[in-house]
């Protein structure tokens, strides 16, 4: 009989201390979790560039390499007076590229001919006064310039047309949201996450490249068009009962 109530005292301090471990864990049950849906939508607007991005250069050929480099020093000194004529601050003004190299003819069976050097001088430009870019471009090209390329148009201050793409793509966001909400019986709850893909701001356009060889007999004629800023944006939104 004292054994019986041993035992039996032993297993109710057994129960005693396993009952804390032994509560059920809690579950989520499928009430409980929230229905989401994840979006993206994208804002854009159109802006008229205020500045352009151009670039030019001088190319030189001589019989020696230091004379090809002296000439095309000095006609690259006159492009740069000129630029700055127009009233183009040093700032605006940085050099590209500057290379030199041998050049040789070439006949069949005969071992190349070295036939000189070309030197080559590249500045990029940026012009904050679209009026200004054609007489700019004639200017310089009389001063020298035998190359031009590579135009772009841009903002000064893009941070306004920037702003209004995110808001177009927030209001593209939620009515996308609020369309899918509908059409399953839900509305619109909270906003559990927000990500941005960064604005990008291009040309409508493709702009083609010029090459200019000689100073043209009246303007050289700029068509800047638009410019679309652009911004991604992706959200997860709670949707409710």
């Amino acid at each position: 009989m004292k054994a019986f109530s041993r035992a039996a005292g032993l297993a109710a301090a057994l129960l005693l201390t396993a009952s804390p471990l032994a509560a059920p864990a809690q579950t989520t049950t499928a009430a409980e979790t929230p229905t989401t849906v994840s979006l993206s939508a994208f804002g854009d607007v159109k802006s008229t560039p205020d500045e352009a991005t151009i670039s030019l250069g001088v190319q030189s050929k001589a019989a020696t390499a230091a004379q090809a480099m002296g000439e095309n020093a000095e006609s690259m000194n006159r492009v740069i007076a000129a630029l700055k004529a127009r009233g183009l601050p040093g700032k605006a003004i940085q050099t590209s590229n500057i290379s030199l190299s041998a050049q040789y003819d070439y006949e069949q069976n005969q071992p190349p001919r070295l036939s000189g050097y070309l030197a080559s001088n590249e500045v990029a430009i940026t012009v904050d006064d679209l009026g200004k870019l054609g007489p700019t471009l004639d200017a310089v090209v009389g001063a020298g310039v035998n190359q031009i390329s590579g135009i772009s148009f841009g903002l000064k201050d893009s941070g306004a047309a920037e702003d209004a793409a995110r808001l177009a793509a927030v209001k593209a966001l939620r009515a996308k949201a609020d369309l899918y909400a509908g059409a399953t019986g839900y509305h619109v709850g909270r906003l559990l996450a927000l990500n941005e893909g960064g604005p990008v701001t291009e040309p409508l356009r493709p702009v083609m490249m010029v090459r200019a060889m000689a100073a043209a007999p009246s303007p050289t004629p700029v068509a800047p068009g638009e410019l679309t800023t652009r911004v991604d944006l992706s959200a997860i939104y709670e949707l409710a009962r």
